[in-house]
């Protein structure tokens, strides 16, 4: 069976993640402990007990879901005895989590990578004071839809397509003003319902570009090696090897458009039976709206991560 592993992006933290984990698996436990000694901070407290308004931070909610991910994939394959390149044919990660895909390919180690995604986190909140962006869902609104309505809306202002989640959730991002008018104007323009999203900063738009350049500049000092599996894009939602166009690609995904749902697509006709999101429950519904015939798999417990060895054998 051809399988891809996935790997979520920002939304997917809570309180108490990973907590049973690191009870249950030494390789999960090693993991946070790498991640707590590269940021010089317990963030695994934080992540296990809170509070909540600490976690969601950008700069801590990053590497966290990073670390969650990467716990669970170390549990599969250290204690599990799953080896990528048998098990996955392809890695793929939303936004943030397109990180942790690179990580658990080998692209990155676990170090550098936390270290990126607290920077990443910091630079993008630093890019625009609170309160000068915002961001948007769509619901019941396809990428062309959404995007005549951001241009309605943006009268001058920001207000582009940030994620391409799946055939009916599209999110909008840029000035707060452009998109309070997007919400108001949405139901109008033919979309079912158009929410305000409560994130700190307008990620994945032009307002980003400061953050942008910052990665550039952490990138190009970062070793970045092929990844064991190739990796589906966000900006292109096509497969990557080289190490080179990652690394470009990884800064342009700053302010750039994720193409989920064509990355989804694209695996789905290439012949993927089987989507595993480790770490994650948020990717399994897009995926099942995208390729209603494919299997989704969500991994998160020791009890998971055992029944998923089991399967791949």
């Amino acid at each position: 069976m051809m399988r891809a592993f996935l790997f979520p992006g920002q939304g997917s933290q809570a309180v108490g993640m990973g907590a049973g984990l690191a009870e249950a698996s030494r390789a999960a436990r090693d993991v946070f402990g790498e991640v707590d000694e590269a940021l010089g901070q317990s963030l695994f407290k934080l992540m296990r007990d809170g509070p909540e308004e600490q976690l969601r931070l950008t700069e801590n909610a990053q590497p966290a879901i990073m670390a969650h991910s990467l716990a669970v994939f170390a549990a599969l394959t250290r204690e599990g005895g799953v080896e990528l390149t048998k098990a996955a044919q392809f890695v793929a990660g939303h936004s943030l989590g397109e990180y942790s895909a690179l990580c658990a390919a080998g692209s990155l180690d676990l170090a550098t990578t936390a270290k990126l995604l607290k920077l990443r986190g910091q630079a993008m909140q630093a890019a625009v004071p609170v309160g000068i962006g915002a961001m948007a869902a769509l619901l019941g609104a396809d990428i062309e839809l959404a995007t005549r309505i951001a241009a309605a809306a943006a009268e001058h202002e920001v207000c582009t397509v940030a994620n391409d989640n799946d055939p009916g959730q599209v999110v909008i991002s840029g000035h707060a003003g452009a998109i309070e008018r997007a919400i108001a104007m949405a139901k109008e323009m033919g979309a079912k319902r158009a929410l305000l999203l409560p994130v700190s900063a307008p990620f994945h738009c032009p307002l980003m570009q400061p953050a942008a350049d910052a990665m550039a500049e952490a990138l190009g000092r970062t070793e970045i090696k092929a990844p064991a599996v190739p990796l589906y894009a966000n900006v292109t939602a096509a497969p990557v090897l080289d190490p080179g166009t990652i690394r470009e690609q990884l800064v342009e995904q700053v302010t750039g458009l994720v193409r989920w749902r064509e990355s989804i697509a694209a695996m789905d006709a290439a012949g993927v039976e089987e989507f595993v999101e480790l770490g994650g429950k948020v990717l399994g519904p897009m995926v099942k709206r995208i390729a209603p015939d494919a299997k989704v798999t969500s991994v998160m417990t020791i009890d998971d991560v055992e029944a998923l060895a089991k399967e791949i054998g």
